[in-house]
Order: C-alpha cells, then sequence, then structure tokens
C-alpha cells in the first residue's frame, strides 16, 4: 500500500482521529498522542512517509505563500471524526497569525534533523480552544499536519 491517493490517507488519519474523538484538546491528550503514536513508532512513520509521498506526488502542499507550502488535505467530516486535516511545509519562517476557536491538534515531522514547530521537536503538539498564535518553523524545515475540530481556524486580519 503506497498511500498515494486521498482515500489511503484519510484511511490512516481515521486511525488516529477514531482514538481521540470527543476529547478535550488538552495537555493530556498531548501526552496520550506522544504515548500512543509516539514519534519514533510505526504509525507516527507511515503517516510522515504518506506526507513525504504525497508532496511529492504534488496533490498535498499544493498551494504556495511566503514560502510556506499548505493545503486542506480532509475537509472536516465522519471519516475523520469531525476534523479537518491540514499539512504544512514550512523552512525556517513563520506563519500567519491565527486563532484556533475549538483548539488545535499538531503533528511535527522535521525534515531537518534540528528542525522545530513553535519550539518543539518531532512529536504531537496540542493546542487548546482559544489559543492564538504565529506558527513558526526555526532550524531547518518540518512538515506539520495539524488537526482542528471542525475545521475551525480563524486568519488575525
Amino acid at each position: 500500500m503506497g498511500n498515494n491517493t486521498v482515500e489511503e490517507f484519510t484511511a490512516l488519519i481515521a486511525g488516529i482521529t477514531g482514538r481521540i474523538a470527543g476529547q478535550p484538546l488538552d495537555d493530556q491528550l498531548e501526552s496520550r498522542l506522544n504515548a500512543e503514536f509516539p514519534a519514533e513508532g510505526a504509525e507516527f512513520d507511515r503517516v510522515f512517509e504518506a506526507c513525504k509521498a504525497a508532496i511529492a506526488a504534488g496533490w498535498m502542499c499544493n498551494r504556495e505563500a511566503g514560502g510556506i507550502k499548505f493545503g486542506r488535505v480532509i475537509k472536516p467530516g465522519e471519516a475523520i471524526h469531525g476534523f479537518s486535516v491540514d499539512v504544512v511545509e514550512m523552512d525556517a519562517c513563520k506563519g500567519p497569525h491565527h486563532r484556533h476557536p475549538k483548539g488545535e491538534i499538531d503533528m511535527i515531522m522535521p525534515l531537518d534533523a534540528g528542525a522545530k514547530f513553535d519550539g518543539r521537536g518531532k512529536g504531537w503538539l496540542v493546542y487548546p480552544a482559544d489559543h492564538s498564535h504565529s506558527p513558526t518553523v526555526t532550524g531547518g524545515k518540518a512538515i506539520v499536519l495539524y488537526l482542528l475540530p471542525d475545521g475551525a481556524i480563524e486568519f488575525t486580519k
């Protein structure tokens, strides 16, 4: 299975969202994700490899602005338990400031060894509802997959 289609990728993500659906987005969920889908684990690697392959194939991160490649991969829906999936590829840069009305779950996949997203290396980062930030990658290039409940995001004007 090559994970080269949106359908295959959706199935891969559903395996994760199915285990966290309905959970509050907080530190406890972050700890759980890092324990159940560790950065060095097989499931994390499968998603990472699928992202790299899909970006190379051109259907993921197919838009670009300000040096950031990005794109919504899966719209929020039943298939992935009400989350949406967006993927960005950032190379030592800062993204547009935005707010997460319902929180955000980030899967951080460094392409360069020292790359960090908001100061965090490879693994999971969970932001609670109402959190806002300018997503920042330092130390190289990274892919960040983010899950948004109901696809909720508000870019700051």
